[in-house]
């Protein structure tokens, strides 16, 4: 699997022929994030994460001003702006590619023009401004899959076939992504664990990570310290549910995802290539 971003690729194939997954550390510039939120606040403590996470193994870094845990509330353009560019700047200009976490085309324009390579969208490209942005600057892109919004996605998510109604739902968003003129691929998609699901919505999805990859997009897929993790093993602090992400990464690695993102990305680089040396015996 390649992944062709604005100006480079990223691969799953390494020399030899062998599987590596790619994997997108997690950077969050706000102080309201549910695992990390304020601790990434100061330039330094930023930049000095995500050369840290860099070393550690990552091949992304994911930057965000602006939670999407549930229940959040928006954060003005200018806020995000203001929050996001110097370290997208910085970042880039060093060599490391960056995606910018944002379903704000403004937000997502100016990170481009920054050196992001990469548009990070929750909302699945639903702004068609959005599309407009993609199509003159051509980045890598990740299509979610959301039900709602982040204030409300939690009250009442409902589904028939939460498998099949995923999985078509990321196909449009991926086709808006292709008439924007983007290439297949440019574009990953993500099944949005618990953006509007239940816990056991986040279970049969994480089940069906291969019928998703059956698609031909490379799946992302985002489990890191999330709360239906928490609840199969009464563990409240999100700092403290590394090992449950790692065992779920594992797993949907042996189904096909070809990238994660995560917060412990020494912790999951290791697990990763364990998972892919399974793959590569397969």
């Amino acid at each position: 699997m390649r992944w062709d971003l604005r100006s480079k690729s990223l691969t799953t194939d390494v020399a030899g022929g062998d599987q590596r997954t790619i994997l997108m550390g997690v950077l969050n510039l706000t102080p309201d994030s549910f695992s990390d939120g304020g601790t990434y606040l100061e330039h330094a403590a930023a930049l000095d994460r995500a050369q840290q996470m860099v070393t550690e193994g990552a091949d992304v870094i994911d930057v965000g001003g602006e939670s999407t845990r549930p229940g959040a509330d928006e954060v003005p353009i200018q806020e995000e702006l203001a929050r996001v560019l110097p370290i997208v700047e910085t970042l880039s200009a060093d060599g490391i590619v960056v995606s910018i976490d944002t379903s704000k085309p403004e937000v997502a324009r100016h990170a481009l023009e920054s050196g992001a390579e990469i548009v990070n969208d929750v909302t699945g490209l639903r702004n068609p401004d959005m599309l407009s942005v993609l199509s003159e600057t051509g980045p890598g892109v990740v299509v979610m899959h959301m039900q709602g919004d982040p204030s409300s996605m939690q009250q009442y998510p409902s589904y028939q076939d939460v498998v099949g109604e995923v999985r078509d739902e990321l196909l449009q968003s991926a086709a808006r992504a292709k008439s924007a003129g983007l290439l297949a691929s440019q574009v990953f998609v993500d099944p949005g664990i618990g953006f509007g699901k239940t816990t056991q919505h986040n279970w049969s999805l994480l089940a069906a990570t291969d019928i998703l990859a059956a698609t031909g997009y490379g799946v992302l897929i985002g489990v890191s310290r999330k709360r239906f993790l928490g609840e199969l093993l009464n563990e409240p602090d999100p700092a403290l549910r590394d090992d449950a992400t790692a065992a779920a990464a594992v797993a949907c690695v042996l189904r096909g995802a070809s990238a994660l993102r995560v917060h412990n990305v020494s912790l999951l680089r290791r697990a990763a290539t364990v998972a892919d040396a399974i793959v590569r015996a397969e």
